[in-house]
């Protein structure tokens, strides 16, 4: 749908060269402290054995900030540029397939801008947070590979909600509804967040999400009315 309407697809691509300029600058500037992080954690040892288990702790610290950079440039990106972006493609959409608007609501553009702002602490920041929080500690308990799936899945399905909730959202709809409507529909945001948490795939799949997500919405108001 993206490829044949040109709006879709130039918001889509500017909100991945967003994410994309973030991600490389924040990456860079964390990797480049990377050795100065390490010796604070551990001092390259002398012994044989230890100096290969300090390399492997160098080889994980390495992944562990190459994932915190991209969640950190992700939410400043969401925060500061996105959430308007995501909001004007959900908008795009629904006026291509409807030709109009799903009951907007009369509402200025700074008012409706602060409001989308303010959503995005409770629906993205907070439990991407927590998810990141929980993936990192699960590195250093014997149950790590199986809270590493259950955060994925779970950082996935709030990706999902992330951009289903656009249209009940600018509808200010209240926040309980719309979490129940997360809720009814989980199936569907664990299979629609796991093309969302895949690595740097993730960056191209984030960015015409919306798309998606108000198509999603769209049915949903077509099998009502039936």
């Amino acid at each position: 749908m993206c490829l044949r309407h040109p709006a879709l697809l130039w918001l889509g691509l500017l909100r991945f060269v967003v994410i994309l300029i973030l991600t490389v600058l924040l990456s860079g500037m964390i990797l480049l402290n990377h050795d100065a992080i390490l010796s604070k954690i551990w001092a390259l040892p002398e012994s044989g054995v230890l100096v290969y288990l300090w390399h492997l702790v160098s080889w994980l610290l390495s992944l562990v900030l190459a994932a915190v950079s991209v969640v950190i440039a992700y939410l400043v990106a969401q925060v500061c540029f996105n959430v308007f972006i995501m909001d004007y493609m959900s908008r795009i959409t629904e006026k291509i397939v409807l030709g109009k608007e799903i009951s907007p609501v009369d509402a200025s553009w700074l008012k409706t801008g602060v409001y989308l702002i303010v959503q995005e602490i409770p629906r993205a920041v907070i439990p991407m947070v927590i998810t990141l929080a929980v993936m990192t500690a699960g590195f250093f308990t014997p149950l790590g590979p199986v809270i590493f799936v259950v955060s994925a899945i779970t950082a996935g399905v709030f990706l999902a909600w992330d951009n289903t909730d656009l249209v009940p959202a600018r509808q200010m709809r209240p926040f309980r509804e719309r979490l129940r409507f997360l809720q009814q529909h989980l199936a569907f945001h664990i299979g629609f967040g796991i093309l969302l948490i895949i690595p740097w795939l993730n960056i191209l799949t984030l960015s015409f999400a919306p798309v998606g997500a108000t198509l999603y919405h769209i049915d949903n108001l077509e099998k009502e009315k039936l």
